[in-house]
């Protein structure tokens, strides 16, 4: 697929653990010629880790594409009347996120976008990192598998022995999953090993 031309919300939510998987994956959109769109929720905006400060993310994304973050509800509501996003990607998204967006629920700015992204019936595409998604998120994830204009980059256990209820994505699918969400369908196979024995 020929990016350019294409735009592309990148949605980040507080699965700090897999943001360094994540980095590369903004970088092969805008490599690619998208204009990419960073949209971060409150964790990722205020909340240092182990796994890196806020601040250190919060420049790597503008780094990367070029453009301010999107980090309130107030800023990401004109997404829907701009239609300005061909395809959002919420990537790592989290249990939380999962279980908001399911229900309908918008508190923050990335499902603000989300929600503005559905109203347009544009795809939105969700890259899970959630330690219960075969838990009590199994459900959250069963609704938006039937719902309309959301698709999954693939997905698997990652840890079954020790954490047998957490799922994630195979983050670098995820321009992948994203152009195939664009032609009305989901990335095969959805269901995938990401753990090997």
């Amino acid at each position: 697929m020929n990016w350019a031309g294409k735009t592309v919300g990148y949605a980040l939510t507080g699965s700090h653990c897999t943001l360094e998987e994540v980095m590369p994956q903004v970088k092969r959109f805008v490599d690619a010629g998208a204009n990419v769109i960073p949209i971060v929720s409150n964790s990722i905006l205020t909340t240092d880790t182990r796994f890196g400060t806020s601040k250190q993310w919060q420049e790597q994304l503008k780094a990367i594409t070029g453009n301010e973050l999107i980090s309130t509800i107030v800023q990401a509501e004109p997404l829907g009347p701009s239609k300005l996003i061909d395809v959002l990607l919420i990537s790592p998204c989290t249990g939380n996120t999962t279980s908001r967006l399911a229900n309908a629920i918008t508190d923050s700015p990335v499902l603000m976008a989300a929600k503005a992204q559905m109203r347009n019936g544009r795809p939105v595409v969700l890259a899970i990192s959630t330690n219960d998604g075969l838990g009590l998120n199994a459900a959250n994830i069963a609704k938006l598998l039937v719902a309309k204009h959301i698709y999954f980059v693939p997905f698997g256990q990652d840890n079954p022995e020790q954490k047998p209820n957490s799922l994630v994505a195979r983050m670098d699918l995820a321009m992948e999953a994203c152009e195939a969400a664009l032609q009305g369908r989901q990335l095969q196979p959805m269901l995938i090993e990401r753990f090997n024995y």
